[in-house]
């Protein structure tokens, strides 16, 4: 790294930058509604309690924002938080253009079909020869999208960027701020990744219908739901898990398909409730897969995964099939041809194994309830809420109420916020954002004005989080530690500049209005004034001497940028194009394509920003106290 940065002309302060890392990055019912936050016994003001209640329930404070929470009441403030029922039309009007995101999973499937599924379909149709994919590559695109723009289909990368870009303007603009960040911190628990083919497309509905409602509910239901789910039964494959002694009615499934698949069963257990040490066995992990045997997709098209369903359901006809012992709910389907109807035992219990569809819901309500869920998911949402080694008397009484109330997510929260734990100094600040964090606490800072969100997403993707995209099901990790070193702070610094200075296309601002039209006498000044604009309610006077010596740095952009791109985390210029190229599509614009690299180098000063502010904006963003929450 010091072989990097020497030519660059500013090693003292970007390693000045790297030795203050450390210090954040790693450092160790009936609700009852008449609770007093104890932010006062911890020796925080009033306003400084504001800031942090929104560093840690919200993407970030907004200009001005630390006030209205105040003048509303910091309890009174949190608990409209928790009822989620705040109006928010600017931020539909702004939806209303993603018109993919109202779609049913029937009408995703039927509308933006996979590409194998459409391949299937034209050469079936004789249409397409299957082997020119492998002589011409080229030319079988062009045949594939030639019948597409034929049948009516749309692209599915159409669906996937309709659904990032609603993520971004969500998470700048709704009003409800905590259900947004819980929508995030629930869907990285219950991750499913679009890198897996088979439940891709059924992940925005995922979102929508699954996780968003349920974020302020009470866990079992949200449990249920994701399991429910296609996206999750696809994307653990429990939708093809059947028992292994068939019997003489065929299944509908292919040969290489057929059996018992623990998948989903050991993921349930590990990642989603009682935790890898929650005291469970591999024993423990088959009889639960038995148990969820016959848990399915209900078929939505004839061809896939759901063509053998569909057949026999309509062999069976769909008035008969609860008669037969099948579930029909939305898009799950229960199939008792699958289920294992013999005797198991999970965790100490046993299901008799003639319970069918029940056995399941009476599985994951058990799982819910359990003692190492309680401190399971209590742990998550303290390291999510708090910090990232949560104290151990405030993991208990979360733990607690967890199981008093039956898992119900409000009232973990206010027990959460109640505690003197929540307010220590300890907790303050002590939060790494993660690169959409970083983003989103950034245009919400400069009430930015987003009209292209997907070149936020290239920038985010470009710090190293490609949200949506992540593979494991763990969901991303979340600690500093994961998201923090001297590559990523590059970029995070690189991302500090280009927005400050308008070089990402679609995100405009007047640094000037945030000051009341009124410009700082010298960039030092400036420095002091946007720290208090950008960072309200912190002593940033160590910042202010960290940050100085770059105030002067001559073509700090161009370097900054240069050292960003030769770490590893920098995205290939075709990428950048192909970014730039979907948001004129999103726009609705015709006109030739932008090229992402003449955009991201391209100075583009409006009203109200001149070079020197955006040179101190973009070094305040790029600090390390900014990276805290």
């Amino acid at each position: 790294m010091t072989r990097l940065l020497k030519p660059l002309g500013f090693l003292t302060a970007i390693s000045a930058l790297i030795v203050c890392l450390p210090a954040f990055a790693y450092r160790d019912g009936v609700r009852n509604k008449h609770y007093v936050f104890p932010y006062k016994q911890a020796g925080l003001s009033e306003r400084a309690a504001a800031a942090h209640l929104l560093n840690r329930f919200t993407f970030g404070a907004t200009p001005g924002e630390v006030d209205e929470v105040v003048r509303i009441g910091l309890e009174k403030w949190f608990e409209q938080q928790l009822n989620a029922n705040q109006p928010d039309d600017s931020l539909n009007a702004l939806l209303a253009k993603y018109n993919a995101l109202q779609l049913t999973n029937s009408q995703v499937v039927n509308e933006y079909p996979r590409q194998g599924t459409v391949i299937k379909m034209a050469v079936k149709e004789g249409l397409i020869n299957k082997d020119s994919v492998k002589n011409d590559k080229k030319e079988f695109r062009s045949w594939i999208l030639a019948y597409m723009l034929q049948k009516g289909y749309k692209p599915e990368q159409e669906l996937f960027r309709q659904f990032v870009c609603q993520k971004i303007l969500r998470a700048a603009y709704s009003n409800n701020q905590l259900q947004e960040v819980l929508t995030d911190f629930w869907f990285n628990h219950f991750n499913v990744s679009i890198t897996k083919n088979d439940c891709a497309e059924f992940i925005p509905a995922y979102e929508r219908d699954v996780i968003r409602p349920n974020v302020l509910g009470r866990f079992d239901n949200l449990l249920l739901a994701t399991a429910k789910s296609p996206a999750m039964l696809l994307y653990l494959d429990n939708f093809s898990s059947a028992r292994v002694d068939t019997t003489k009615q065929k299944l509908p499934l292919k040969k290489n398909n057929q059996g018992l698949n623990e998948n989903y069963a050991r993921e349930v257990m590990e990642l989603h409730t009682l935790g890898v040490d929650g005291g469970y066995t591999q024993q423990d992990v088959t009889q639960a897969a038995r148990v969820l045997t016959g848990w399915t997709v209900y078929p939505m098209d004839t061809t896939g995964y759901g063509s053998g369903m569909r057949k026999l359901i309509d062999r069976l006809g769909e008035d008969n099939l609860e008669k037969r012992g099948f579930v029909h709910d939305g898009d799950f389907l229960f199939t008792p041809n699958r289920h294992d109807k013999g005797e198991k035992t999970v965790l100490n219990r046993k299901f008799a194994g003639n319970g069918g569809y029940q056995e399941g819901v009476d599985l994951l309500e058990m799982l819910a309830a359990h003692p190492s869920t309680a401190k399971f998911i209590t742990k998550k949402i303290a390291v999510r809420f708090v910090s990232d080694n949560p104290p151990q008397s405030l993991l208990d009484k979360m733990a607690k109420t967890f199981r008093d109330k039956n898992g119900d997510i409000k009232e973990v929260l206010t027990t959460m916020v109640s505690s003197p734990e929540f307010w220590a100094a300890s907790a303050v600040r002590e939060k790494t954002k993660s690169p959409f964090e970083l983003a989103i606490s950034t245009v919400r800072s400069l009430h930015a004005n987003i009209t292209l969100p997907y070149q936020l997403y290239t920038w985010v993707t470009k710090m190293g989080q490609k949200f949506y995209y992540y593979q494991a099901p763990t969901g991303f990790p979340d600690k500093g530690q994961y998201w923090i070193n001297t590559g990523s702070l590059l970029n995070r610094m690189n991302f500090g500049l280009a927005i400050a200075s308008q070089r990402i296309p679609g995100i405009s601002f007047n640094l000037a209005a945030l000051n009341n039209n009124h410009e700082p006498e010298s960039a030092a000044a400036g420095l002091v004034t946007y720290g208090k604009i950008l960072m309200p309610e912190r002593n940033l006077s160590q910042t202010v001497k960290l940050l100085t010596p770059m105030l002067n740095e001559p073509e700090l952009f161009t370097k900054v940028s240069a050292a960003a791109d030769n770490t590893a985390i920098a995205i290939a210029t075709p990428m950048n194009e192909q970014l730039a190229d979907g948001d004129q599509m999103m726009a609705g614009k015709t006109k030739e394509p932008m090229k992402g690299t003449k955009l991201l180098n391209t100075m583009q000063i409006l009203p109200g920003n001149n070079t020197m502010l955006a040179q101190v904006v973009g070094i305040l963003i790029g600090s390390p106290e900014f990276q805290r929450r």
